[in-house]
């Protein structure tokens, strides 16, 4: 590990010890081998005056929610220090009371809540104070002569302290563990399970104190051979593909919410997957029990079959949860928790969602599961460290982790259940689930598109336009260029989004031309089978591939995006209004073949959408001009005139995709703000 310090970027700093924190802060967040996702944090002690004029020292410290790798001035929480330091010297606190004094504490309350690790963080006399998860470090005191191996690796210039929970208890111990250290002494602080402090007056120091004792352990590890991981490819095959969308669909049953499933396909994951006792190592426990809050403590194994292993995962739980919340587990036994009762007899935590966090699929690679993409991310980046670390600790000795039940502590610690609790609140109906869009370079697609990814669906973006790549890359959605009328192209297609994101719910078939007017003596048949070919085949095709999928899909739904022309076709669109047209008898169709499955179809009827890329500036004035009216009356001539916009089509789409329109198959609606001819 090498040092990222730039002392040309640093100079900036040097005026304000609160900006150097945050420098120092953003270079550990870089390198994920240090900290993951809101993992470690970091504080600075100053001097400050007060309202009064007089002088108090603070600590600012890490606040909860922020992420170390994007940290400003504005993540910090300012404590009074004196206060945090008091607060180490009572025997007991509660949670409540620790949430209620950290809060005290702070000299803005409008700043974000303080790091649990405050007052430990007041403990430690240097001015700058850096922790972090360490892979390297963690990986080697998760065997089973972990703390002694740790010990001669760093001799005296290291206090390792044996692992208690984070918080107050942890205070508790350093304080009391330091009560006659010369800090001076010692370069750091090990937490066995947990992670590393280092310290110093001076910010560089303290942060390449840090990058030193991590990069001691990674040598140590390499030159047991730990660098060295496993690695292997699969190809999917289309049961493979299926067999994640089944998948998916039991643990969002199991979960009791709609959840995506990423297939973890790069050479590590699917290395790891190929080693003989893959599954009983991830089943040992997680690197640190913070990790648990997302991955679960174990991964589910499903060496004996998907079904089985995650069934067998929930059972497990289940009985976990059970002995660790009330330590009785004859609770499971007597089936109390498989019967549902747990979730209303539990005692002080309610049940809890089984369903496990990522799974690992003999040698085939690694499913990751979560109810949104940011946080399969998280799953995600944890995961591959997971995997590493045990890989590092297996060259070394043996994985060996914690206990369940100090495991089943910290991820059922109600500070840290509050925050996921709050993080999880405001999900939507659309969170979790995935939809792919035609046409969505532009127009309705592209409105669709984005409504779809504002209402928290994960969004397969197709379309022939290269846009679609630029404009649909992100953890949420992918774009593909794709010509539907293309059964491969769609395949492919298909299979992207479901090794992304676990299967498919929604279908939104928009993509379409409108061809050049003409009447139908005038007609080639060239123009009339393009029509045809864009228009209803694709449509079909797209169907036909999607169907095996949205079977497996959660609450499916499929929206034709078809046209007004369907009811009311007008002259010289005899190719563009048979295609549409059969494409709303292929959908009534699909309603009656898919309803038992559960696949809602519906169509929408859209008329004079005027911000598409049909309608330049020319034709609408030429358009407007022909009727005698101006460009703002014609787009608005209709019984309610008012304009339709493509996203009023798309909010409609979305509804049709949605609770609201859960009951209703086959329909056709039009959205055209009144059509005479078609009322």
């Amino acid at each position: 590990m090498k040092s990222l310090w730039n002392e040309c970027e640093a100079s900036r700093f040097n005026a304000d010890d609160l900006a150097l924190r945050g420098y120092t802060s953003r270079l550990l967040g870089r390198c994920e081998d240090l900290v993951l996702h809101g993992g470690g944090n970091t504080s600075v002690k100053v001097l400050e005056k007060n309202i009064f004029g007089d002088d108090e020292h603070i600590l600012y410290v890490k606040g909860s929610g922020w992420d170390l790798k994007t940290i400003e001035a504005a993540g910090f929480s300012p404590c009074r220090l004196d206060y945090l330091k008091r607060l180490a010297t009572l025997e007991s606190m509660t949670d409540t009371q620790i949430a209620e004094q950290l809060k005290v504490s702070r000299t803005n309350p409008n700043a974000p809540s303080p790091s649990v690790e405050a007052i430990l963080h007041a403990l430690i006399p240097s001015k700058y104070v850096d922790h972090t998860h360490a892979d390297a470090v963690v990986a080697l005191s998760n065997t089973p002569h972990g703390e002694q191996r740790l010990r001669e690796l760093y001799g005296e210039r290291m206090l390792v302290l044996p692992y208690i929970m984070s918080g107050f208890v942890l205070a508790r111990q350093v304080y009391e563990a330091t009560q006659a250290i010369d800090w001076s002494s010692i370069d750091g602080i090990i937490l066995m399970h947990h992670g590393v402090f280092t310290f110093h007056d001076d910010a560089r120091q303290s942060y390449e104190k840090m990058i030193e004792i991590v990069d001691q352990a990674e040598q140590y590890l390499a030159e047991k051979g730990a660098d060295k991981r496993a690695t292997a490819t699969h190809q999917p095959s289309d049961d493979d593909l299926l067999a994640v969308a089944r998948m998916r669909k039991q643990v969002s049953d199991y979960a009791g919410k709609n959840m995506l499933a990423q297939w973890k396909l790069d050479l590590h994951s699917v290395g790891f997957s190929g080693l003989p006792n893959c599954g009983e190592l991830v089943s040992r426990g997680p690197v640190t029990p913070d990790h648990a809050l997302h991955t679960k403590r174990i991964a589910a194994d499903l060496s004996a079959g998907i079904t089985e292993g995650i069934d067998c995962f929930v059972k497990d739980y289940q009985a976990y949860f059970a002995e660790h919340n009330l330590g009785e587990p004859n609770l499971v036994e007597h089936g109390l928790v498989e019967h549902g009762l747990g979730k209303h007899g539990l005692g002080k935590h309610g049940l809890p969602d089984p369903a496990p966090r990522y799974a690992i699929w003999p040698d085939k690679g690694v499913m990751v599961f979560s109810q949104n993409a940011k946080r399969v991310g998280v799953v995600s980046d944890i995961v591959d460290h997971t995997l590493k670390a045990i890989q590092a600790a297996e060259a070394v000795e043996s994985w060996q982790t914690l206990s369940a039940k100090a495991i089943f502590k910290l991820e059922y610690w109600d500070l840290e259940q509050a925050k996921l609790t709050s993080a999880e609140s405001a999900s939507s109906e659309f969170e979790g689930k995935v939809a792919v869009v035609t046409g969505a370079a532009s127009g309705i697609g592209l409105a669709c598109a984005e409504t779809l990814l504002q209402a928290g669906a994960c969004v397969l973006a197709l379309d022939i336009n290269t846009l679609v790549v630029e404009r649909f890359d992100h953890a949420q959605a992918l774009g593909v260029v794709c010509d539907v009328t293309d059964g491969d192209a769609i395949n492919t297609a298909l299979a992207a989004a479901i090794k992304r994101f676990g299967g498919i719910d929604i279908v939104v078939s928009n993509a379409g031309m409108f061809p050049s007017s003409a009447r139908l003596e005038e007609l080639s048949d060239e123009t009339w089978q393009k029509s045809l070919d864009l228009n209803l085949t694709s449509h079909l095709k797209l169907i036909r591939s999607a169907t095996p999928f949205l079977k497996l899909g959660l609450s499916p739904a499929i929206v034709i995006i078809a046209s007004k022309n369907v009811p009311a076709p007008g002259p010289g669109a005899g190719a563009y209004s048979s295609a549409k047209a059969g494409l709303t008898q292929l959908a009534r169709v699909a309603a009656l073949e898919l309803g038992a499955d559960g696949v809602r179809v519906n169509v929408l009827h859209p008329n004079a959408v005027f911000d598409t890329g049909v309608w330049s500036e020319e034709v609408l004035a030429a358009r407007a001009q022909h009727y005698g009216l101006t460009v703002e009356q014609y787009k608005c001539n209709n019984v309610l005139q008012s304009e339709v916009t493509s996203y009023d089509v798309a909010d409609l789409t979305l509804q049709l995709a949605g609770k609201a329109f859960a009951k209703t198959t086959g329909a056709q609606i039009p959205i055209d703000g009144g059509n005479e001819r078609v009322i």
